[in-house]
C-alpha cells in the first residue's frame, strides 16, 4: 500500500465522515497509520510500542458501527498515548525506563478506559523524556533509557522536540495517529505541542482524572489532548473529561459531560478581553521566536478581541522552586509502584535507584540527581517545608499571578509568548491551550499560549479556535524514510 495522500493532515470529523460513509474502515485506516509508522518514525523515534491488538480492535470497532452505529466522533479512531499512561493490554507501561520495560499494569487507567468507551483504537505507546523529566538534572527532552532520543519531525536533530510528552508530540505533527494523549506537570503538554506546531490542552487539574499515570505529583499532574486542531484536540477532550470516584479531585469539576466542540467558534475571540503578558516571558525565547510571536499577535488582534499589551504580572520574574514536587514525587510513585503486579521488582522509589546503579552505563547517562533529592524527603509529606514550598506556589501563581492579571485588567485570558508561563499556570492548577503560532525562517515551529482560571476550558477553547481559523499557521513537516 503506498502513501495515501489525504491521511496527512486530515481531521478526526474528516475521517469519521469518510467510515460513516463506507468510504472506509476502521481497520484500513489503522493499517495506514501503522504503514506510515514503519515506514517514517525510524528517523524520529516517537514510538515506543504499537497495540499488537490494533488491527483486531479496529475489525470489532467496524462490526460494531453496522451493527449499532458509532459511539462517538472516536469511534474507530486511532488514537496515540504517552508511556506513563497505564493500558490494561499487551502494551507495557514505562515511563520510558528500562526499570519497568516488562511492566504490564494490572488494570487500565482512567484515561484509557475513557477512550475505550468511546471507541477509540489505542494504536501505541510513545517515547517520553524518561520519569517525565523528572530523573535528574539536564537530560535531554525525548531521551529515555527505554526508547533512546525522540527527534523533532520538522529538523531532526537541529531542533528540540520538547518534553516529556516528546513522542506524543513528534508523532501526531508527523501525522502517525488521528491525536494523541500526553501528561503535563509543568510545560510537558504545552511545550512540545509548541516546539512541533501542535494544539495541546493543558487541563485543569481535575477535569481529567489522574488515575493510573505514573506520576510526579499529585497536586499539578494531568493528562492532556495533542492534536494537530483545536477541533480534534477539543473532540479528544470531550472524551477524557469526567468524575472519577476514584481520583477526588475530579469532584470538583463543573464541567462534567460538556461537549467541548460546541465550543469552536470562529467569532470566539470577539469582545474577549485578552491580555499579552510578554514582560518576564518573552525574552526566554530567541530573537527571532520573539519575532514570530509579535507577528502572531498582530494576527490575533484583528479577530475582534479588545487585546491590552503589556500586562504585568507581579510573579513573573519570581525565581520558583520545585520543591513541591520533590516532596509529593516520593509517596505518589510509591503508591504506583506498590499496585503493580508482583513480577515488577522495582517497588519504590529506592529500589528504582538501586537499580538505576546496577545497570549504570544503561540507566544513568544523565544522572539521576533529582531521583537521589526526592528520596531524602521523609515521603510522609509531614515537612514544614513543603508546606509552605505548597502555600507559597498558590500565592505566587494565583493571587500574585493568574488571578491577579485577570482582576487588575478585567481580562477573561492571558497570552504567553510560546510555553513560557507555563510554570505559573501549572502550580495553580490552571488550564492553557497552546496552538502554532509560525515558523522561523529555518522552519522551526513556534506556538503561543492561552491561559485562563480553573475550568475554563470553553472559553479557552473559543479563543485558541478562532485564532487558528485567523492564522492557519500549521503545516506539516516534510519526512524523510530511512
Amino acid at each position: 500500500m503506498q502513501d495515501v495522500e489525504w491521511l496527512e493532515e486530515v481531521t478526526i470529523a474528516q475521517l469519521q465522515e469518510k467510515l460513516q460513509n463506507g468510504e472506509l474502515t476502521s481497520k484500513e485506516l489503522t493499517f495506514m497509520y501503522l504503514r506510515r509508522i514503519a515506514v517514517y518514525d525510524k528517523k524520529i523515534n516517537s514510538i515506543l510500542e504499537v497495540n499488537p491488538d490494533a488491527l483486531q480492535i479496529a475489525e470489532a470497532l467496524d462490526a460494531e458501527r453496522q451493527e449499532k452505529g458509532s459511539r462517538s466522533l472516536l469511534h474507530g479512531i486511532p488514537i496515540l498515548i504517552k508511556d506513563n499512561i497505564d493500558t490494561h493490554d499487551k502494551m507495557h507501561t514505562s515511563a520510558g525506563s528500562l526499570a519497568l520495560k516488562d511492566s504490564y499494569a494490572p488494570s487500565d487507567s482512567y484515561v484509557a478506559a475513557q477512550l475505550r468507551k468511546a471507541g477509540a483504537v489505542i494504536l501505541g505507546k510513545t517515547n517520553m523524556t524518561e520519569w517525565a523529566n523528572f530523573m535528574t538534572i539536564g537530560m535531554k527532552n525525548g531521551y529515555s533509557s527505554r526508547g533512546g532520543q525522540v527527534l523533532n519531525p520538522y529538523g531532526p536533530g537541529r531542533f528540540d522536540v520538547g518534553g516529556s510528552s516528546s513522542g506524543s508530540g513528534a508523532a501526531i505533527a508527523a501525522n502517525f495517529a488521528a491525536a494523541a494523549v500526553g501528561t503535563e506537570t509543568s510545560g510537558s503538554i504545552l511545550n512540545p505541542a509548541c516546539n512541533n506546531s501542535l494544539v495541546g490542552i493543558k487541563p485543569t487539574v481535575g477535569l481529567i482524572s489522574r488515575r493510573g499515570i505514573i506520576p510526579i505529583a499529585h497536586s499539578q499532574d494531568t493528562a492532556g489532548p495533542m492534536a494537530r486542531t483545536v477541533a480534534d484536540a477539543a473532540t479528544l477532550l470531550t472524551a477524557l473529561n469526567g468524575i472519577d470516584e476514584q481520583d477526588p479531585i475530579t469532584k470538583t469539576n463543573p464541567l462534567t459531560s460538556l461537549d467541548f466542540t460546541k465550543h469552536l467558534q470562529k467569532d470566539g475571540l470577539n469582545g474577549k478581553r485578552i491580555g499579552i503578558a510578554f514582560a518576564g516571558f518573552i525574552e526566554f525565547l530567541p530573537k527571532e521566536k520573539q519575532a514570530v510571536v509579535r507577528d502572531a499577535i498582530e494576527v490575533l488582534k484583528t479577530t475582534g478581541a479588545e487585546v491590552i499589551d503589556n500586562i504585568e504580572i507581579p510573579s513573573a520574574k519570581k525565581q520558583w522552586s520545585y520543591d513541591v514536587l520533590t516532596y509529593e514525587f516520593k509517596p505518589d510513585l510509591n503508591a504506583y509502584l506498590s499496585r503493580l503486579h508482583p513480577s515488577v521488582k522495582v517497588r519504590t522509589l529506592a529500589d528504582l535507584i538501586e537499580f538505576n546503579k546496577q545497570h549504570e552505563a544503561k540507566m544513568l547517562k544523565y544522572g539521576q540527581a533529582v531521583l537521589l533529592e526526592a528520596e531524602e524527603t521523609s515521603g510522609s509529606l509531614t515537612e514544614v517545608a513543603y508546606m509552605e514550598a505548597l502555600v507559597d506556589d498558590q500565592y505566587y501563581a494565583k493571587q500574585q499571578g493568574i488571578d491577579y492579571a485577570l482582576e487588575k485588567y478585567n481580562l477573561e485570558i492571558i497570552v504567553f509568548p510560546g510555553d513560557e508561563g507555563s510554570h505559573i499556570s501549572a502550580k495553580a492548577g490552571y488550564p492553557s491551550i497552546a496552538v502554532p503560532a509560525g515558523y522561523t525562517m529555518e522552519g522551526e515551529p513556534v506556538g503561543i499560549t492561552f491561559a485562563g482560571p480553573a475550568y475554563s476550558e470553553p472559553q479557552l477553547i473559543e479563543a485558541a479556535y478562532a485564532f487558528e481559523q485567523a492564522a492557519g499557521f500549521r503545516k506539516p513537516p516534510i519526512l524523510e524514510q530511512e
